[in-house]
């Protein structure tokens, strides 16, 4: 079988499967940005592909997002009529679309079986656009509108979808009912012979001192630190956190980017916007037990992940971070917040402790708690792991499911691309 693969950032959710299915005598192929000259990673063959056209000056600013999207659908769609040229016909083409890269290739190969990975559907629920109202946008009449449209790549794919997959309930649920019977629930999966506890593990921090599991560490992650992720209501709470825990070390991971929701304010960061709300709150001997590590390679993860003793996720009601399922998988002791992706895979005083996401002396409460109980840090802990090994193993359970779709989309009628 010939498969072809899209992701902007290749290999993206395809890290595992696409060498899984090369592996098992499949041809596959990737088109992507990352990558200037082609090239070849665990059996797959990279093809490089070129952004083609600017965006306009004075569009609409609701139809910005849609432009983007669409400048990549014609450029990935050159590339594909170049790779056809050539002989290559895939069967199957799975495609992370939320870029917009595959939205024409139905048309390049009408007879290929087209597979998605369904992140997610933009809601305009107000537990979705009013969430957070510190970050609610003023114009709230206009969000259904403004939304629709940003579900305009969605609506488009949705025509030439044979099938989806999803990693969580939760994600699945956010896309309409005409899609559901299409798709599948199966997680991206943890290496859970990878993501193990670390009793001699060691971490060393900003300041050259080296972190074990003797010290009370606190550990806290974002992509980016932003609010979509809770770090405004975490770095809040901090200030009484480490009052009450003379002794804690609090590790932060993330970048000072954005990966979802609103920029910061122009020349400033989230990061900053926040250390700077507490700063009055925070003297010097504290702020030295705080570190910030930006963003880190794999390895330093897992060693944050090991050397914690309680780690804190918080998140809008929103695509679950891996994050979570490592830690869990790391035996972490764990305080999340109690929205609806955390629901699905955390259970309250058994795996660990949920609080309101907005609950700033809840957290800091909980998170003493755990601090002073060992046993049910051990106890969550197993829990968390015995769970995550049990359905969101990656050898045993998540990439065997996803080969499985993959070969059962290979057998499907296709969809033809609609006038």
């Amino acid at each position: 079988m010939k498969i072809l693969c899209i992701h902007q950032n290749f290999p993206g959710q395809y890290k595992h499967l696409a060498p899984a299915l090369a592996a098992r005598g499949h041809e596959v192929v990737a088109l992507t940005l990352k990558v200037k000259k082609p090239t070849r990673w665990q059996g797959v063959t990279i093809l490089p592909y070129d952004i083609r056209g600017r965006s306009a000056k004075d569009i609409h600013p609701w139809l910005q997002d849609f432009e983007t999207k669409l400048i990549r659908a014609t450029s990935c769609c050159n590339a594909a009529i170049a790779l056809r040229k050539r002989g290559f016909v895939p069967d199957v083409i799975l495609a992370h679309h939320g870029w917009g890269e595959s939205l024409f290739l139905k048309d390049v190969w009408p007879q290929a079986r087209m597979g998605l990975y369904c992140e997610l559907y933009h809601q305009s629920l107000p537990v979705f656009t009013a969430f957070d109202p510190e970050f609610q946008r003023p114009q709230t009449q206009s969000d259904p509108l403004r939304l629709r449209l940003k579900n305009l790549n969605n609506r488009l794919h949705e025509e030439i979808m044979d099938a989806g997959i999803s990693p969580t309930a939760f994600q699945a649920g956010t896309f309409p009912d005409h899609w559901q019977d299409r798709i599948t629930v199966a997680h991206d999966g943890v290496d859970t012979d990878l993501v193990v506890p670390g009793p001699n593990a060691t971490l060393t921090v900003t300041d050259g001192r080296v972190l074990t599991r003797e010290d009370e560490v606190i550990t806290f992650i974002n992509r980016n630190l932003e609010p979509y992720r809770g770090y405004h209501i975490f770095m809040r709470a901090l200030p009484d956190l480490l009052r009450r825990r003379p002794d804690a070390q609090v590790v932060l991971i993330g970048g000072d980017e954005v990966s979802y929701g609103a920029k910061a304010p122009d020349g400033t960061t989230w990061k900053q916007i926040f250390i700077d709300e507490i700063a009055d709150r925070m003297p010097p001997e504290d702020w030295a037990r705080v570190h910030f590590l930006g963003r880190v390679p794999y390895d330093r993860f897992l060693s944050m992940m090991q050397v914690s003793r309680v780690h804190v996720y918080l998140t809008y009601p929103f695509v679950l971070s891996w994050s979570l399922l490592e830690a869990m998988s790391a035996e972490c002791a764990i305080v999340a917040s109690g929205t609806a992706p955390v629901r699905e895979v955390l259970t309250e005083g058994e795996t660990g402790v949920m609080v309101d996401f907005f609950d700033t002396d809840g957290i800091v409460g909980k998170t003493c708690a755990l601090l002073d109980d060992a046993d049910a840090r051990a106890r969550m802990g197993r829990a968390a792991r015995a769970f995550v090994r049990d359905g969101y193993d990656l050898h045993t359970r998540c990439l065997p499911r996803h080969i499985d779709w993959v070969e059962d989309l290979a057998t499907r009628t296709p969809r033809p691309p609609r006038d």
